[in-house]
């Protein structure tokens, strides 16, 4: 497993694969290595232009992979005043991690297919997300015709 950029609250997990998964005819073998183990995952559809997010979540780390489709995840550390925001384009293939108290966005650009990996049971947190503006406040920028 390689890391893209992080800064050990949130970052990018790339492939790894087997060179001979891909060049047998067959299709490809691509593998992402968490640092933490997995207890619950979650299939997600975003429409274009839907998002999803604006909070963070107290107790678990959040790993997010792309199915199918592009957006963009946008992170935020509401601990720190005036950070600016991180942002990622994500399509087919491309996982992010997100740490606990990490605020997050993602912004379907196209149909988006994904799987959302958490570290702890949505159901066994007490709350699983506190909501914070991350993003919305861009969508009022966004002329609607």
């Amino acid at each position: 497993m390689t890391l893209g950029k992080e800064d050990g609250k949130f970052g990018r997990l790339e492939a790894n694969f087997n060179l001979d998964t891909v060049i047998d005819g067959r299709g490809g073998i691509f593998t992402w290595v968490p640092k933490e183990a997995v207890r619950e995952f979650n299939l997600l559809y975003f429409t274009p232009g839907a998002s999803r997010g604006d909070h963070y979540h107290p107790e678990f780390t959040e790993y997010f992979l792309v199915a199918e489709g592009s957006g963009v995840m946008i992170y935020k550390d509401p601990s720190v005043q005036g950070e600016k925001m991180v942002k990622y384009h994500m399509s087919k293939g491309d996982c992010v991690y997100t740490k606990p108290k990490i605020a997050h966005a993602f912004h379907a650009i196209t149909p988006v297919t994904a799987v959302a990996m958490l570290t702890k049971p949505w159901d066994r947190c007490d709350p699983p997300i506190v909501h914070v503006d991350v993003s919305r406040h861009l969508e009022k920028k966004v002329i609607k015709k």
